[in-house]
């Protein structure tokens, strides 16, 4: 079997998807997206088409090797999201193959369902209540939200009890029972984070994530020793030695990215070597159907898996939602806050093609906002 062709297709609300198809009528999809930059990752994935075309797709580990190591400039988000969607796609390609649904060839499932939460916001706090209490409605046991929108450099009495204010009204909603878990998205420094982690402490949220910016992490170590709140990090980190500082930082929670941190090969060593310091995996995915089913193949193969992340409703999603592009709804129906193991082969899902390849005649150009403090200086989004 030889691949043949390599298609990306640019489609709503900010996602990429790319389709390998083989010699043999074997078709394999992936979501190689870097948000706000889909376009520069879709040339990426052109590039490294060159390569790829007209080899054998069986050989996924040897295959990624090449793709991750054969330029001699590597890694960064661009690259690492560019061979993350190729990667999904690959192992899509050996389970249908193979009869086999990927986690059962990355080595058999360890659990029968996996817990997953749901957004809720936290920018603008007015109807937080009301949107975790029709979470809950819904069967879901976990909530994330943001800790707050723009911060000042130096968290302010006032915003810091805007956070302990959101986060107690999540937890009177929950209950102790259920859990919260809390972005703050690098958005704070590393000043400010100690102060707001002190003080959610007694609402004992499941875990904190991203309380400092990827290019900080040789400050982790204290803010970790300074709270007894769980630190979770990593959608921005693209692989095992991004991670090893962190993992000896002391995190609690590895959030990895399916579709940025090397696909399925390499979140599954991020996992096993997580695994060795007593780290969870929950990995990260405000993304499409495609990076979402790639996450919950790795969760059900993974012993040290958490919880997953899911889009169904965020925010982000305005043209399209999670549902939009796939023909079977099914392994994305969650029933008391789980997704359920299935036996379908490659990575479960069944991509709705015509509806792809029309939303891409359309396309988009999903950027980040932008945001300023109140004297014009930049501030972290």
């Amino acid at each position: 079997m030889k691949i043949t062709r390599i298609e990306t297709f640019l489609v709503p609300p900010r996602w990429l998807f790319c389709r390998i198809e083989t010699d043999e009528g074997v078709v394999g999809w992936g979501e190689p997206v870097v948000e706000g930059r889909a376009e520069v990752v879709r040339t990426a994935v052109d590039v490294l088409a060159e390569y790829l075309i007209g080899q054998d797709p069986l050989r996924i580990q040897d295959h990624w090797q090449v793709l991750s190591k054969g330029g001699f400039y590597r890694g960064g988000p661009v690259l690492s999201s560019a061979v993350a969607g190729l990667d999904q796609a690959l192992w899509d390609i050996a389970g249908k193959t193979y009869g086999a649904p990927v986690h059962a060839l990355l080595g058999g499932p360890v659990r029968d369902r996996v817990r997953v939460y749901a957004w809720v916001g936290g920018d603008e706090p007015a109807r937080l209540a009301e949107e975790i209490t029709a979470q809950v409605e819904a069967g879901f046991t976990a909530v994330k939200m943001n800790a707050a929108g723009r911060t000042s450099p130096l968290t302010t009495p006032a915003e810091t009890a805007a956070v302990v204010e959101r986060v107690a009204a999540a937890r009177e909603v929950l209950g102790p029972g259920r859990d919260v878990a809390i972005d703050m998205h690098g958005r704070f420094g590393p000043a400010g984070a100690r102060r707001v982690l002190h003080a959610i402490e007694p609402l004992h949220p499941l875990f904190v994530e991203e309380p400092l910016l990827p290019d900080q992490g040789h400050l982790l170590p204290a803010l970790v020793g300074a709270t007894s709140v769980p630190i979770a990090t990593g959608e921005r980190l693209y692989g095992r030695a991004d991670f090893l500082p962190a993992l000896t930082a002391g995190i609690a929670v590895a959030q990895p990215d399916l579709s940025h941190a090397g696909g399925i090969s390499e979140v599954h060593r991020i996992g096993s070597l997580a695994e060795t310091y007593g780290v969870q995996l929950a990995p990260h995915c405000p993304l499409g159907p495609i990076a979402l089913a790639a996450s919950l193949q790795i969760a059900f193969a993974t012993p040290n898996f958490l919880i997953q992340e899911q889009s169904r409703g965020i925010h982000y999603n305005k043209e399209a939602d999670l549902l939009s592009y796939v023909v079977d709804t099914e392994p994305f129906r969650f029933d008391s806050g789980h997704a359920r193991r299935t036996q379908l082969p490659g990575l479960g899902v069944t991509v709705d093609e015509n509806t792809v390849r029309a939303a891409d005649r359309s396309g988009h150009a999903w950027r980040n906002p932008v945001w300023r403090h109140d004297d014009g200086s930049f501030a972290e989004w």
